[in-house]
């Protein structure tokens, strides 16, 4: 029997949003929380729908990050993953993940987080992830996202584009935000915040 399981990564399995605290582990308080304040306008409207999620993240990459040589970005990214990302991760979560994997399950992270920070974590755990990627020119970060945000609908297309959905006699989904309600629906087996007791 051939089975895929599909992960969200913020919130479901972490129990943090990770796009917020990468930000805080690799600037200062003061740096922080200015660039929050600063940013704030736009990220009410998003939470109020008026900004899509999209251009919400590009405004905050741009503002904390643009023009970060590539490697000095990795760096923090290797940083974050050594000494921030376990403590955020939901100790059940990973009790799932090795269930399937022992279990000969095709396991994959489906995030709208950057790839960058979550890449060495997916690796540990010997997972696939696919992820927003980070447009680089010139070898530096632009804050541009590069293609589209690994967001709601555009989680199906990259699922879609990389698995043949139909070779699999079981996919398992696991979720829990409204993001990740296309995700949710390509499997036989729906979990929504499964890991929160």
């Amino acid at each position: 029997m051939k089975k895929l399981a599909l992960f969200d990564f913020d919130g479901t399995i972490t129990t943090k949003d990770t796009f917020v605290e990468f930000i805080k582990y690799n600037k200062s308080t003061f740096r922080f929380w200015f660039g929050f304040l600063l940013l704030s306008p736009f990220i009410i409207g998003f939470k109020l729908k008026l900004f899509p999620n999209w251009r919400a993240k590009e405004l905050v990459i741009t503002y904390f990050f643009k023009n970060t040589p590539l490697p000095d970005f990795k760096a923090m990214c290797t940083a974050f993953y050594k000494n921030k990302l376990n403590e955020l991760v939901r100790p059940k979560a990973i009790d799932e993940i090795k269930k399937h994997l022992h279990e000969e399950t095709i396991v994959s992270l489906v995030s709208a987080s950057p790839e960058l920070w979550i890449e060495d974590w997916a690796k540990e755990m010997g997972i696939k992830l696919i992820g927003t990627k980070l447009e680089v020119k010139d070898n530096k970060i632009t804050g541009k996202i590069a293609g589209k945000n690994c967001y709601g609908p555009e989680k199906e297309v990259r699922v879609k584009a990389i698995y043949n959905l139909s070779d699999y006699d079981q996919i398992f989904a696991y979720g829990d935000s409204s993001g990740d309600k296309e995700l949710l629906a390509l499997a036989h087996k729906k979990h929504y915040k499964p890991f929160r007791n």
